[in-house]
């Protein structure tokens, strides 16, 4: 059976002024996410919000050693690119 992890990463985005702002923030993490570790990423709610946003990856693998290696991945990586403006992250694990 398939174990499918979702890490969820909330982020505070104090220097944003603008949707625009945060927008590029958002986009660059998403993208880079995506390419990088070869999840499913989306924007899962402040959309609306200047400043937060909570961002969802996604991974499936027959291992649940793996897809925790790769959800602890994206992690290291958001906190390498975003620093103190990843104000949390959770993994949850559906079966």
């Amino acid at each position: 059976m398939a174990t499918v992890g979702v890490l969820t990463l909330e982020l505070r985005l104090e220097h944003s002024h603008s949707l625009k702002d945060k927008r590029h923030v958002v986009e660059s993490l998403k993208q880079r996410l995506r390419h990088k570790f070869n999840v499913a990423v989306a924007e899962i709610d402040g959309q609306d919000l200047w400043q937060r946003a909570t961002i969802a990856a996604v991974t499936v693998s027959p291992s649940h050693d793996f897809a925790e290696k790769v959800l602890r991945s994206v992690e290291d990586e958001a906190v390498a690119l975003l620093g103190g403006a990843l104000a949390d992250a959770n993994v949850e694990w559906l079966s």
